[in-house]
């Protein structure tokens, strides 16, 4: 199931949480959708928390958002299945990315995230 791409494979718990803030954020707050958005948000230092498609084919449109985001030191997820992102993020088709750029009512789910992601990839 992994691709080449994906560093470090996050617990289904951890995956389903960041899915959960996703949601929240896109009802609270604001969220980019979609590898270019994603990548502009992160790019701008805007991006809180991003989450990438793990099953993207061809692998190029997502390969550049983790190191994107190590670089910037924004915290990333992989998420198994980029349908999950889409629905997440309130879209009837799959998403291959998206950031949380205001958390909106779930700043603390977000801000927990980014420790433990930190920590999983420590």
């Amino acid at each position: 199931m992994a691709k080449g791409y994906v560093k470090t494979e996050a617990p289904e718990e951890l995956q389903n949480k960041a899915l959960e803030a996703l949601e929240v954020a896109r009802d609270t707050g604001k969220i980019k959708k979609g590898s270019n958005e994603a990548t502009k948000a992160i790019e701008r230092s805007a991006a809180l928390l991003v989450l990438i498609g793990a099953d993207v084919e061809p692998a190029e449109i997502v390969m550049h958002l983790a190191p994107l985001c190590e670089e910037k030191k924004i915290p990333y997820v992989f998420i198994n299945k980029q349908n999950d992102i889409g629905a997440a993020s309130g879209l009837d088709v799959g998403s291959a990315a998206a950031a949380i750029v205001k958390p909106g009512k779930a700043k603390e789910v977000v801000e927990d995230l980014a420790k433990q992601l930190t920590a999983l990839k420590a």
